[in-house]
Formats: C-alpha cells, sequence, structure tokens
C-alpha cells in the first residue's frame, strides 16, 4: 500500500497505464461538457454572480469572463456542473469525484501556471484519494453526505500536490478539509429538491481554501477518513478507481435512470404510444423512492424526481436539459405519466444498492394489457461503460449549444494534447465569456 500522503505527490503521469490516461482526459470532456450544460441554469446563473461580487478577486470564472478569487472561481465552478444532474460519479461514494475536486484543481492549477501535465497528475490523485475518503467515510459515519464533505478532501489532496506542499502540510490542508467540509446530509436535498444539490460547490471551495491555509502555516486536526480508515487505503496505486466510475446519458440523478431504461426498453420493445399508458409502476430501492416530486415546478425538482424522467422518457425517447425547464415542465402528457406513476420500495432492490442501482418497470396499458419488464441497471455503468465516442458524443450534446461547437471542439481537441503543453491550451477556451 502506497501512504496517502506520499502518493500525492509521487505520481507521475508517465507512471500510468495508458488506460489511466485516457480515461482522465475522458472525465475532464465529460464533466466540462456538464459545466457547459449548466451554464445557462439559474443556480448557475446565481452562483456566478455571488461569486463575482462577493468574492473579489482577479481568476475568471468558469465560461463566464468575470472575475473572482481563486475561492470563487471554485465555488462557481463546482456549483454550475453540479447544477446539471449529468457528471461522472461513483457506486460505493453515493456520489460524484469529479464535481466537487476538478473545479479546484483546475483553479489552483491555473493560478499555479501549471503544465497540462500537472493538471491532469492532480486530476488522477484526485479521483483515487476521492474514492477512498468517500468509502471510508460512508462506513464511518452513520449519516449519509454529500459529495462535497468528503469532495473536499479530494479536492485538497490535488491542490495540495499543484501547490507542492511539503507531506506536513499536506496532512494538515487534508485535515482542514475534512474538520471544514459540508457535512449536508444528501437525502434532505432529495427529500426537498433545491439549489443546495449535492454540495460541490462548497466541497471545492473548502477544500482549495484547506490546503491555501495549511500553506501559510494553519494546522489541522489528522483527517479521520484517510489515516483511522486503513481498509479502504490498502490497495492505493494498485487498483485504479477513475477506471470504475460510472457516467450519465441522461442529466438526472443516478436513482432514476433505471426505471428510464426499463420504461423506453418496453415502449420499443412493444411499440407502445404514451397516450396507451394508463398507468407504469416502478420497483426500485428506497433512495429512488424518495425522489418522489411527480410535478416539479423547477429544473432540482425535476433531476431530483424518478417518476417526472421516467415520463418524460416515454414521451422524449430522450432526456436532456431542455426537457427538465421551463415550459417542458408543463408538458401535459409528460405530467399525465408522472402522476400516473406508482414508485415501489424492493428489498431486492435495497440488498444491491450501492454497488448497484437496481429497478424493475411495468406498463399499465388502458387496453388491460400489462407489461412487465425486467430488472435493470442504468446505461454506462464502469461494468458496462460508454465508447470514447459516446462519451465524445455526449460532450458536444451538451456543450454545442451553449458555447458553440467550434470551441466545444476546441476543448475537445486540447484536452487530447493537454499533457504535452501549457495548461492555457484548455484554460483559453474555458475562461472566455460565452457570448449570448
Amino acid at each position: 500500500m502506497a501512504n496517502p500522503i506520499t502518493f500525492i505527490h509521487a505520481l507521475t503521469w508517465d507512471s500510468l497505464s495508458d488506460a489511466v490516461k485516457t480515461q482522465a482526459e475522458l472525465n475532464l470532456l465529460d464533466v466540462l461538457g456538464v459545466g457547459a450544460g449548466g451554464f445557462p441554469t439559474p443556480t448557475s446563473q446565481i452562483i456566478r454572480d455571488h461569486a463575482h461580487e462577493d468574492f473579489g478577486g482577479t481568476i475568471p470564472l468558469l465560461f463566464d469572463g468575470r472575475m473572482a478569487s481563486p475561492l470563487g472561481g471554485a465555488l462557481a465552478a463546482g456549483m454550475m456542473i453540479d447544477s446539471l444532474d449529468g457528471h461522472d460519479g461513483f457506486n460505493p461514494a453515493k456520489g460524484h469525484i469529479a464535481a466537487p475536486m476538478v473545479p479546484a484543481a483546475l483553479m489552483a492549477a491555473h493560478v499555479a501556471n501549471a503544465s497540462g501535465r500537472a493538471f491532469l497528475e492532480a486530476v488522477v490523485v484526485g479521483y483515487e484519494i476521492g474514492a477512498r475518503t468517500a468509502m471510508a467515510q460512508h462506513a464511518t459515519c452513520p449519516d449519509y453526505h454529500t459529495s462535497g464533505s468528503w469532495g473536499a478532501v479530494a479536492a485538497a489532496a490535488a491542490v495540495s500536490r499543484l501547490m507542492g506542499l511539503d507531506a506536513d502540510t499536506t496532512r494538515h490542508a487534508l485535515g482542514i478539509a475534512e474538520y471544514h467540509a459540508p457535512r449536508s446530509q444528501m437525502m434532505r436535498c432529495i427529500d426537498f429538491p433545491t439549489m443546495v444539490k449535492d454540495g460541490a460547490g462548497w466541497g471545492a471551495m473548502t477544500g482549495l481554501s484547506a490546503a491555501r491555509l495549511a500553506a501559510k502555516g494553519f494546522t489541522g486536526a489528522p483527517a479521520i477518513t484517510v489515516e483511522d480508515a486503513p481498509d479502504f487505503w490498502a490497495d492505493l496505486g494498485e487498483r485504479w478507481y477513475i477506471l470504475e466510475q460510472y457516467y450519465k446519458p441522461y442529466p438526472v440523478c443516478r436513482w432514476a435512470q433505471a426505471p428510464m431504461e426499463g420504461a423506453m426498453a418496453l415502449q420499443q420493445t412493444h411499440d407502445v404510444r404514451t397516450s396507451d399508458i394508463e398507468g407504469i409502476e416502478i420497483h426500485t430501492f428506497l433512495e429512488s423512492v424518495r425522489l418522489a416530486t411527480k410535478r416539479p415546478r423547477n429544473g432540482e425538482e425535476a433531476q431530483y424526481s424518478t417518476s417526472f424522467p421516467v415520463a418524460a422518457a416515454l414521451v422524449h425517447q430522450d432526456v436532456r436539459p431542455e426537457h427538465l425547464e421551463g415550459a417542458a415542465l408543463q408538458d401535459t402528457e409528460v405530467l399525465r405519466l408522472s402522476d400516473a406513476t406508482e414508485v415501489i420500495e424492493s428489498d431486492f432492490a435495497n440488498e444491491k444498492f450501492p454497488a448497484q442501482r437496481f429497478a424493475r418497470t411495468t406498463l399499465r396499458l388502458k387496453n388491460g394489457t400489462k407489461l412487465e419488464g425486467a430488472w435493470m441497471e442504468p446505461k454506462w455503468d464502469h461494468t458496462k461503460p460508454p465508447t470514447a465516442q459516446e462519451l465524445r458524443d455526449k460532450f458536444h450534446g451538451l456543450a454545442d449549444p451553449v458555447i458553440g461547437a467550434e470551441r466545444a471542439m476546441h476543448i475537445e481537441n486540447s484536452l487530447r494534447e493537454l499533457a504535452q503543453g501549457p495548461l492555457s491550451t484548455l484554460t483559453d477556451h474555458l475562461f472566455t465569456p460565452i457570448k449570448s
């Protein structure tokens, strides 16, 4: 086992397998695409205004161009990404490593004038520290906290590397991050979906702040998840959790995506029109049952629902950002189907969660026919991952309508070559304001 502090600073790009290198590039492409897709959301607009007005500085905000401090930039980018629930995730964590970690690493790398390779190395470090911190926290805390809680430690690890902190200072940075991290209770936002979401912005800001404080001599209590949970660190440097992330084909909570796949599979197999459907029955795990909003009033409620995305998927044969905001929330056929959906807790699905997210969907037709589907999992789990081209297509599907196809192509190309050049080949495209 590698010592976590040693691992943070000893990892090198050349020591990584081709698979890890490729996945680091694709994961960055995915999360930046989600950030671009989330740029127009009300959450993103509010947090960018807040960062610019209340976190003064000289760092450009992601896709915005206005200035803020590095902490404000990390906060805004984390919440922008989190505002569109399409980012990658890690099943054992019940959450998302990249959303809090990448914004902090990006701001720190920009401040340090780091190379593209240094940024990529820090991102790989963040994934590996984040995965194990998340598992350790879930195993040692009775409550289910948001990604920002353990994600702050992942962010601090990535930033500590980029800042070149020594081992003792890094240890303090991780301890500060864990202690000050947003221990926000995830199921509160599931039951009451609002803009607080998964805590990614505050996790990014806290992790970056922790490393910067540690560099100034601020001390922190040792990070329990890193130093007092050895079982979760035994394979560090041997097993690469960056290769075990899932990806989302749809920008809604992962817990709703197996029912969506089940409903669309039945619709396609039996050539069902939505007007033929009288009711929908979904058997799944408790957490998905608690995504209980049938008539969402805003994007947060639409993304944290099971019945509404299932209904939207049946109507549109897909779910894209435009199906989750504005007039789309008043679509009468989507609302009819959402109202007609019953979500039932299953012991089988509960037993498999969180490693697997199972659901079984049944369509009841108006002619009395009952179409019962098989138990299904969401698409694009790490056991059946998307192809590189599918992730690239997803990126363009989210980014092109917001930042333009040409700029999206430049971001994609810069990531392909990032290990051989300066970070500015990427950030020149990320920090330029989007033209209205």
